[in-house]
C-alpha cells in the first residue's frame, strides 16, 4: 500500500480540544455548575460565530494570492482553523455529556458535595480553602479542583468536624474539615 493512503497520527488531530483537561472517568459523569456550563457554551458560539467565519474569510482571501505551499497567512489559517475545529468538536461532546448540577441547592448544609467551598486543616494545622468544580471549570490558580481530583473524592460526603484519609504520593494524610458553604440559590432560582 502507498505511503500516501496510510493516515499518521497527527499529534494536532487529538480530539481532546484542550490540553490539561482531563479525560471523562470511565462511565462517570461531566459535572458542571450553571456558569460554567454557561462558558463553555459561550465559548462555542464565539468560536462558531465570530472567531471561525473570520479566520475562514482570511484564509479564502490567502488562496486567492497564488502559490499555497509559501503561502504564510494561508498555511496559518489553515492551521488555525484545525486548532478552532478541534476546540469546537471537544467543547461540542463535553456539552452534550455535560450533567448541570446547581451547588446552592445545597446552601446551608454541612455535608460535602459538588460545588461546596471547603475550609479544611492537614496534620500541620496550615488551613486551605477549595472549591469542589466540574472538570471543564476547575482552575487551581483560583483554588478550585475537580471532583474527580485525590483531594475532592476524600472530602465528598464528609462534614464539618470530619477527618479524612487523603493518600498522596507522600502517603496517607489525615486532614480535618473546618466549614463548608454553597453559594446561595440566585433571586432567579428561588
Amino acid at each position: 500500500m502507498s505511503k500516501a493512503f496510510t493516515k499518521e497520527n497527527d499529534p494536532d488531530d487529538d480530539d481532546d480540544g484542550a490540553a490539561g483537561i482531563p479525560p471523562l472517568p470511565a462511565g462517570g459523569k461531566n459535572y458542571i455548575t450553571p456558569q460554567g456550563y454557561a462558558r463553555l457554551r459561550d465559548e462555542l458560539l464565539e468560536l462558531m460565530d465570530v472567531e471561525r467565519p473570520k479566520v475562514v474569510e482570511a484564509v479564502h482571501w490567502a488562496a486567492k494570492n497564488g502559490d499555497r505551499s509559501e503561502n504564510g497567512d494561508y498555511l496559518y489559517g489553515k492551521k488555525r482553523l484545525r486548532e478552532i475545529d478541534r476546540r469546537i468538536r471537544f467543547l461540542t461532546k463535553r456539552l452534550e455529556v455535560a450533567e448541570v448540577t446547581d451547588p446552592s441547592v445545597h446552601h446551608g448544609r454541612d455535608q460535602i458535595f459538588f460545588g461546596a467551598t471547603v475550609r479544611y486543616a492537614d496534620e500541620t494545622g496550615d488551613e486551605r480553602e477549595l472549591t469542589i468544580m466540574g472538570i471543564d471549570e476547575a482552575e487551581s490558580a483560583q483554588g478550585q479542583v475537580s471532583w474527580i481530583s485525590p483531594i475532592a473524592r476524600a472530602l465528598l460526603k464528609a462534614r464539618e468536624g470530619d477527618v479524612v484519609k487523603l493518600a498522596t504520593p507522600g502517603g496517607v494524610h489525615e486532614i480535618e474539615v473546618l466549614s463548608v458553604s454553597y453559594p446561595p440559590p440566585s433571586p432567579a432560582a428561588g
